[in-house]
């Protein structure tokens, strides 16, 4: 199961995610936006990484603009490692040495091929551990920091 989630900017986009999705059975919940009106989207950053920490939705991907905004608002709640993949190889990076569960993707930025690309490479990408492990630990430490030093 994805999550799936954009603002009124990342909208488009997120229907040609759609329609692949359902050209090739993959399960997804759409967390919206549902047209192209202007949104919040922190909002939906936050609906879609909170599906994805209660293990509801093995992956999620949002969309807004730039990409931006979505990756600072995801990558606050914990458990979350969103990878903001403007490119087919960042997005196999993300996977392989971050173990990234949430992809951000440019809507106004990217085309739909590329966007599509990134997306099948993001969720057929599975994470190398090894000496990466390491430092996804580190990372989930950070996180789970009430003060820093």
């Amino acid at each position: 199961m994805i999550a799936l989630g954009c603002d009124h900017a990342g909208y488009k986009a997120k229907q040609e995610i759609i329609r692949y999705f359902n050209e090739h059975n993959i399960q997804y919940k759409d967390f919206g936006t549902f047209n192209e009106d202007s949104c919040d989207y922190p909002l939906f950053a936050k609906a879609v990484a909170n599906s994805v920490t209660k293990k509801e939705s093995d992956k999620g991907i949002i969309l807004c603009g730039s990409g931006i905004g979505v990756s600072i608002a995801a990558n606050k709640i914990n458990g979350i490692r969103a990878a903001l993949c403007y490119d087919p190889k960042l997005s196999e990076m993300a996977r392989k040495h971050n173990d990234a569960n949430v992809l951000c993707l440019a809507g106004r930025y990217s085309s739909f091929t590329t966007i599509l690309d990134i997306v099948k490479i993001f969720l057929n990408t599975k994470f190398e551990g090894g000496r990466h492990q390491k430092r996804i630990e580190q990372i989930t430490e950070i996180e789970n920091c009430q003060k820093y030093q």
